[in-house]
């Protein structure tokens, strides 16, 4: 309901992905229902598209209206998004995701924390994924982080290139 409400305020485009593997809880099993405020998704038309089943991620991330991405950050995402440039509101759950959105956030500077890790019991309010949202999309900060996070991308898919550092160390490899 809050991150409905919060994507909802921030008035930004987005594509919200609804997995029906994301129905129950991996740690404890339990069912999770979808609660969506009252006429929430025609509102969001136009603006928002929800996705109610898989979504191809990395091309979703590739596209160049793509301008955030909000993940748990776990470290396939984190790669895929990095590759193609696209800043991401960290919003870790487990695992190895505290880590890696710390990379992002604080190393990286190529994102923002939508909550810390150490805040992982707090609930996420609507209004803290609104300005999370629009701070990334829509501010002079945002606009420094995303040109780092395409910067980024850039070095990471130029050093995979032929010529490139990547590409030469996995050749040696190979050879």
């Amino acid at each position: 309901m809050e991150l409905a409400m919060g994507l909802e305020q921030s008035k930004q485009k987005f594509i919200w992905v609804l997995r029906e593997a994301d129905r129950v809880d991996i740690f404890t099993g339990e069912a999770r229902k979808r609660v969506f405020p009252e006429g929430f998704e025609e509102r969001v038309k136009g603006v928002g598209l929800l996705v109610r089943e898989w979504a191809p991620q990395p091309e979703i991330l590739a596209h160049s209206s793509t301008g955030g991405f909000m993940s748990h950050c776990g470290w396939n995402s984190c790669i895929e998004s990095i590759t193609m440039g696209v800043p991401i509101a960290a919003w870790p759950m487990h695992s190895d995701q505290p880590k890696n959105s710390f990379l992002v956030t604080e190393i990286l500077k190529i994102g923002l924390f939508v909550r810390e890790w150490e805040k992982r019991e707090d609930l996420v309010s609507a209004s803290t994924i609104e300005n999370v949202v629009r701070k990334l999309m829509a501010s002079e900060e945002g606009d420094a982080i995303r040109k780092r996070a395409e910067e980024l991308g850039e070095a990471v898919r130029f050093s995979t290139e032929k010529g490139g550092a990547s590409r030469m160390e996995l050749d040696s490899f190979i050879a």
